[in-house]
């Protein structure tokens, strides 16, 4: 009997050692970040690379698994539907233009965590990440302003919204900032997504006299650096560091560090299992935005300095910027 006793605890510990294990090896499962692209999906060089750089890092270095998915045909409830459906720790709205159908998805799913970048959602369940691109296009407009011959710019936007006329906005007042006197021709190219429209405009731009282009406009923007490049005057990018999508033309670009975004988020996802605040509004305080390297026409160290100096005053309040 006491053998079999003996026998019968053994196989009732393993038993209970067994069940014990199953939420361990379950809390150990790795988690999962859902992704929606912007318009214009990936290969943009812009917004859309930037973000999916950000969770290829997160992936790399954090181990978090991740899916995304394109909708060209305008069809963002139905690929958010697809991201709900694998239960992802995370789902990321990227754009203004997929807000609706981020924040629709959101109230049918309450328990569903999603991510809204460029854009400020009310919803419980829904985080949100804005940048504050004009101080970042206030620098841009700088350089512009030190780097142009014929005191002549060119602005191209991809729509007539007020987060692409933030853009506008700080370039116009940055560029001032150096040259009141400046003018700047600008255009809605009402289009995120055609290179060749882009083009026609920056050349339309540049025969008025502009030699210094900037873009808020993803693709179509690209096409515009290609325009300038071929025209001999000068462009900067946006979102991403553009240089080498026109390296003879592209001095500097405004980036804007989704990829920090996104990894820093999947990191506090990965860390807490959680995301800390409702809304984050990141600008050159936060790191959030900033100049690429300046490439093709070198500024002096008293532009360069000048350009120091203007950064801190925008952070410290010292320049107002106004995006009215």
């Amino acid at each position: 009997m006491n053998n079999k006793l003996g026998y019968i605890l053994l196989l009732l510990t393993i038993f209970i050692t067994g069940c014990s294990s199953s939420p361990q090896e379950n809390n150990k499962q790795e988690q999962s970040i859902g992704i929606l692209l912007s318009d214009t999906g990936l290969g943009d060089d812009s917004f859309n690379d930037s973000a999916f750089r950000g969770l290829e890092k997160a992936r790399d270095e954090l181990g978090i698994l991740f899916d995304y998915r394109e909708a060209p045909d305008g069809d963002f409830e139905g690929a958010f539907a697809e991201l709900v459906k694998q239960e992802h720790d995370l789902i990321i709205g990227l754009g203004f233009s997929v807000q609706e159908a981020l924040e629709k998805t959101a109230k049918t799913h309450p328990k569903q965590r999603f991510l809204l970048i460029d854009g400020v959602s009310e919803l419980d369940n829904v985080t949100s990440i804005t940048f504050k691109d004009h101080e970042g296009s206030f620098l841009v407009g700088m350089v512009a302003a030190m780097t142009t011959k014929t005191n002549k710019l060119g602005y191209i936007a991809g729509d007539d919204v007020p987060v692409i006329k933030r853009f506008e906005k700080g370039f116009e007042q940055g560029a001032k900032y150096v040259n009141p006197s400046i003018t700047i021709f600008k255009e809605n190219a009402n289009n995120f997504g055609d290179a060749k429209l882009g083009a026609k405009i920056a050349n339309k731009q540049i025969k008025k006299g502009a030699d210094f282009l900037y873009h808020a406009a993803g693709f179509t923007g690209a096409g515009a650096l290609q325009a300038a490049q071929q025209a001999n005057v000068y462009a900067a990018g946006v979102d991403s560091d553009q240089y080498f999508v026109a390296e003879k033309a592209v001095v500097t670009s405004m980036v804007k560090k989704i990829d920090n975004a996104v990894f820093d988020i999947a990191k506090s996802l990965k860390e807490t299992g959680k995301i800390s605040k409702p809304i984050y509004e990141l600008g050159l305080k936060e790191d959030g935005v900033g100049l690429a390297p300046i490439r093709v026409a070198p500024l002096t160290s008293e532009e360069k300095k000048k350009i120091e100096e203007a950064t801190e005053k925008i952070i410290s309040g010292d320049i107002p910027i106004n995006i009215q």
